[in-house]
C-alpha cells in the first residue's frame, strides 16, 4: 500500500505537510468534542413510504431527476446537474453523518490517544454496522431510485463513498490496538458481505462498468472495503479495474472528457480525480499504480491536466458548473495523497494554499474523504 509514515511527512523539502496538518489538529479535537454529544442516527431512524425496501436497507433517489410539469403524476424526468431538494436524501445524509462524525472522532483519537473519542466512533459503528435492531444491510438494492422508473439502481453504489473513511477508520482502530479482535471481526464481516455482493449483484457490475466516475469510485470502494475484509481476492479485482479505467477514461492531454461534458465539468473532473487517489492509495503494490502508464499516460498526467486550474480557477475554459461553482477547489485529501506520492513541490504548495472547508451538503457529498490524519 502506498503511504506515508507520519515521521516522513514534514521531511518533503519545501512544503512542511506536518505543520499544515498540526495547524489543524486544534481544529479537530474541538470538532470532535462538540460529537460526543451527538447520538448515533442509524438509517433504521428514517423511513420512506416511496421505497420498496425494508427498514434496514439503505434508500435513495436520484438526485438529478424532477417531477414531469406536463405530467405531474408520471415518470420523473432528468435535469442533470441540479438536485431536486424534495427527494428522500435522509439515509444518504445519515451516512455522510457517519462518515463526518467517525473520521473526526478517530482522527481526534490518533492526535491526542485520548480514549474517549474512539469510544463515541464505536458506538457510531455499533449502531451502523454491528447491532441488530438498528445496522444496514450489506447491500444497495434501493439506492437511486427513480419515481416511476426505477426502485433502485446500480448506479446508487456512489452513495457508500462515505464509507471509504469510515473503513479507514476502523482500520486505524485496530492498528492502534483499540478494536479487540471480536469487535474487528464484526466490521470486517459486514465489508466482507458488501464488497462481495458489489462483486457479484448486477447492480454491482453495472456499477462497475458504467464508465465514468462511477466507475472509478466503484473501483475506490472495493480497493477500501477489500482492504478491511483483507479479501486480497477483491483487491486484485480493484486493480485490475484501475488499469481498465485510466486507459479507457483520460484523453492524450490528461483530462477526463465524459466528465468534461457534464453540466458541472469542474466538479466532476476534480471527483474523478479523488476517486483515482484513493483508488492509488489503498490498491498499489509498492505505490505502482501512481505511475502506471495507460494507453494516454498516467495519473499524473490526469492532476497536471487539473492543477492550473486547481490553482487558479479564472483559468477554467470550459463553462462553468451550474451549481456550486464557487465552493470548489477546497484542500482535498486526495490532492496531498498525489503530492506526496510524487513528491510534488507544485501540487502539496496548491494543496496547502486551498481552504479544507466543505461549505455545503453538495460539497461534502462530492469529497468524502475528510482529514488526511487517518490517511498518512
Amino acid at each position: 500500500m502506498a503511504s506515508c509514515e507520519p515521521s516522513t511527512v514534514g521531511n518533503t523539502a519545501g512544503v512542511d505537510v506536518e505543520a499544515v496538518l498540526d495547524e489543524r489538529a486544534r481544529e479537530i479535537v474541538e470538532k470532535a468534542q462538540e460529537f460526543l454529544n451527538q447520538e448515533p442516527t442509524p438509517i433504521t431512524m428514517f423511513v420512506s413510504d416511496r421505497s420498496e425496501g425494508g427498514i434496514h436497507d439503505f434508500y435513495s433517489e436520484g438526485d438529478y431527476w424532477w417531477m414531469n410539469p406536463d405530467d405531474p403524476e408520471g415518470p420523473y424526468i432528468r435535469k442533470d446537474g441540479l438536485s431536486n431538494p424534495n427527494n428522500f436524501l435522509e439515509h444518504r445524509i445519515a451516512m455522510r453523518n457517519l462518515n463526518e462524525w467517525v473520521s473526526t472522532l478517530v482522527a481526534a483519537y490518533k492526535i491526542t490517544g485520548e480514549e474517549k473519542y474512539a469510544d463515541h466512533a464505536l458506538t457510531h459503528l455499533t449502531a451502523f454496522f454491528i447491532n441488530k435492531e438498528t445496522l444496514m444491510n450489506p447491500s444497495l438494492l434501493y439506492a437511486q431510485a427513480i419515481k416511476g422508473r426505477h426502485t433502485g439502481r446500480g448506479i446508487g453504489i456512489i452513495d457508500t463513498i462515505h464509507l471509504i473513511e469510515v473503513a479507514k477508520s476502523i482500520m486505524n482502530l485496530r492498528q492502534l490496538e483499540y478494536l479487540t479482535l471480536e469487535e474487528y471481526d464484526g466490521f470486517k464481516n459486514w465489508f466482507d458481505q458488501y464488497a462481495t455482493w458489489m462483486n457479484t449483484h448486477q447492480y454491482g457490475l453495472d456499477e462497475k462498468d458504467h464508465g465514468n466516475n462511477h466507475s472509478t469510485w466503484w473501483a475506490a470502494q472495493m480497493a477500501a472495503f477489500s482492504a478491511l475484509a483483507e479479501r486480497e481476492d477483491l483487491r486484485k479485482v480493484s486493480r485490475e479495474q484501475f488499469m481498465k479505467l485510466i486507459s479507457a477514461q483520460m484523453a492524450d492531454d490528461g483530462s477526463f472528457p465524459d466528465e468534461l461534458s457534464r453540466t458541472k465539468p469542474y466538479n466532476y473532473s476534480l471527483f474523478n480525480l479523488e476517486g483515482y487517489a484513493v483508488l492509488c492509495e489503498l490498491a498499489s503494490d509498492q505505490g505502482d499504480l501512481w505511475n502506471y502508464e495507460g494507453e494516454h499516460g498516467s495519473v499524473k498526467k490526469a492532476f497536471d491536466y487539473m492543477l492550473p486550474y486547481i490553482e487558479d480557477k479564472s483559468r477554467w475554459t470550459f463553462p462553468p458548473d451550474v451549481s456550486h461553482f464557487d465552493e470548489i477547489p477546497i484542500r482535498s485529501v486526495g490532492l496531498l495523497l498525489a503530492g506526496l506520492a510524487y513528491e510534488d513541490q507544485s501540487i502539496l504548495a496548491i494543496w496547502k494554499s486551498l481552504d479544507p472547508e466543505k461549505k455545503s451538503e453538495e460539497v461534502k457529498r462530492n469529497f468524502p474523504l475528510w482529514y488526511p490524519h487517518n490517511w498518512i
